[in-house]
């Protein structure tokens, strides 16, 4: 089983960037893991909902620990996310395309951190889950 389908299987998700705005990706990632089924908590400082649910402004507000993150934040903002994740013990983040550079990949594997860099939009087309 490769990492994706992996992350994938999990049912616990949060993510971080989640949007307000039907055109963004966080917004469009958000709606497709909780109409997939996923249990998934929109992560953003600058909203109290998304799509009618609670928006939480940090990792660290969530009633529960999510199993995977799905990155959908610039690679400077994620920085401080990896470290709250870290500290939280979530072990599985996905990188979505534009959310990373060298730094924060470098970052992730000295937490020993497991990671995907891809398109969960992509990845859920086909019906692995």
């Amino acid at each position: 089983m490769s990492l994706s389908q992996e992350m994938l299987e999990r049912k616990i998700w949060a993510v971080v960037g989640a949007s307000v705005h039907k055109d963004k990706y966080g917004y469009k990632l958000y709606k497709k893991l909780k109409d997939h089924g996923y249990k998934v908590y929109p992560v953003n400082p600058g909203y109290d909902e998304v799509d009618g649910d609670k928006c939480y402004h940090s990792l660290s507000d969530l009633p529960e620990v999510p199993e995977v993150i799905d990155m959908v934040v610039n690679p400077k903002a994620g920085s401080n996310v990896i470290e709250e994740a870290a500290d939280l013990g979530i072990n599985y983040i996905w990188l979505q395309p534009g959310t990373y550079n060298d730094e924060l990949i470098s970052q992730i594997e000295e937490k020993e951190m497991q990671y995907v860099k891809d398109c969960v939009l992509v990845s859920l087309k086909g019906d692995q889950v």
